[in-house]
């Protein structure tokens, strides 16, 4: 039976339920706060898992189109020295197992097919208050307007408003004592899959499309501290110093402050529920992770398939949500405690963690169905 749904939160846990329930014959809205819908200019990782879970969204091909298809994790010691080249499963016959890509590229796909699944998209727009009935969840929103809905899902990332209004006693994020860079480069031809390299700064080259390429890096922050955005540049570089001879001569061409995407790291992982009557949570939302692993967004595609499933496979909607985090909890555990294992292994807060070793063992347990 088709359901009125109301998604909040435009980002790609968002849109990826919007397409799954929509795809599904469900009426769904989707509101999102920022009016401008805007994205980070830098790339995103999408490894092998997510390859096969977007068949499932029907954006496969486009998918594929918008990025840059690899095979492999090259690891390297902090000097440069190519160390192992970790192949990566391939979970969907004819498609390459790893994808790097830009987030616009990959925004613009998940939003073109959400509107062509006939979802309602309304930007600028926040849940002002969200009253669950029991038989209903009734929201008003901040332009003044309200709406009936069977259920709502908060996919409104790491600072859920959702969450705090619902699970006001949950988890909340934690600084992880860690940073992340981002910048893009032209690619070097050579540059054909995600390079990592190990050290207390943490570096790493994806490639985007044939033309362009992005480099991740996490730093130790101590005190967590904010950098003014004309010192971007100069502060990304000073943080590459002593780096791979190759990192080092890549760092000399980061001179454009709009160009460096800075943001602290934090981590978090919702261990009671993830709802509340007829509102569930999504995505960063109940389990954000750091990027060691490459599958932060992986991670809430996989969520909003899983919970379409749920929803067409229960007649009452709590059993589904229940069912849905049943699903998800230890995959989305593991990701979380194993990327925040690498992060403190980086910046001393623990042990050193094999990369070779943790790339492999991802690769496992991702490759199992969700």
């Amino acid at each position: 039976m088709a359901k009125d749904v109301l998604i909040i939160g435009g980002g790609i846990g968002g849109l990826s339920s919007a397409i799954a329930l929509g795809q599904r014959g469900h009426r769904v809205t989707v509101i999102e706060r920022d009016p401008a819908w805007s994205v980070y200019g830098v790339g995103i990782t999408q490894q092998a898992n997510v390859v096969r879970a977007v068949a499932d969204l029907g954006i496969r091909d486009d998918y594929l189109a918008a990025g840059f298809g690899f095979d492999a994790v090259e690891i390297y010691a902090p000097n440069g020295t190519r160390v192992a080249r970790v192949p990566s499963p391939k979970l969907a016959e004819g498609y390459p197992p790893n994808l790097g890509m830009g987030r616009p590229a990959l925004h613009d796909l998940l939003a073109r097919r959400t509107k062509a699944v006939g979802a309602e998209v309304r930007l600028g727009v926040t849940a002002e208050r969200i009253t669950d009935t029991g038989a209903a969840v009734e929201v008003t929103f901040s332009d003044g307007t309200s709406g009936t809905y069977d259920f709502v899902v908060g996919a409104d990332g790491v600072y859920s408003q959702t969450r705090a209004a619902i699970l006001p006693n949950s988890e909340t994020p934690e600084f992880t004592g860690q940073g992340v860079w981002r910048y893009n480069f032209p690619r070097d031809p050579e540059v054909d899959c995600l390079r990592a390299f190990n050290g207390p700064t943490g570096i790493g080259l994806v490639p985007m499309n044939p033309e362009v390429m992005y480099m991740f890096v996490t730093t130790p922050e101590p005190g967590n501290p904010r950098y003014p955005h004309e010192e971007l540049a100069a502060a990304m570089r000073a943080k590459l110093a002593g780096a791979a001879p190759y990192i080092t001569a890549l760092a000399e061409q980061i001179t454009d402050n709009d160009g460096v995407v800075y943001r602290p790291l934090e981590g978090m992982m919702v261990r009671g529920p993830w709802h509340k009557g007829r509102v569930v949570l999504l995505g960063d939302a109940v389990h954000a992770t750091t990027p060691h692993l490459g599958q932060g967004g992986g991670m809430a595609i996989e969520d909003a398939i899983v919970l379409a499933e749920e929803i067409d496979a229960h007649p009452e909607i709590e059993q589904a949500f229940a069912a849905y985090r049943q699903r998800r909890f230890d995959r989305c555990e593991y990701i979380v405690s194993t990327s925040l294992a690498i992060c403190f292994g980086q910046i001393g807060r623990g042990p050193p963690v094999d990369m070779t070793k943790a790339t492999r063992e991802m690769f496992e347990v991702t490759a199992q169905p969700i």
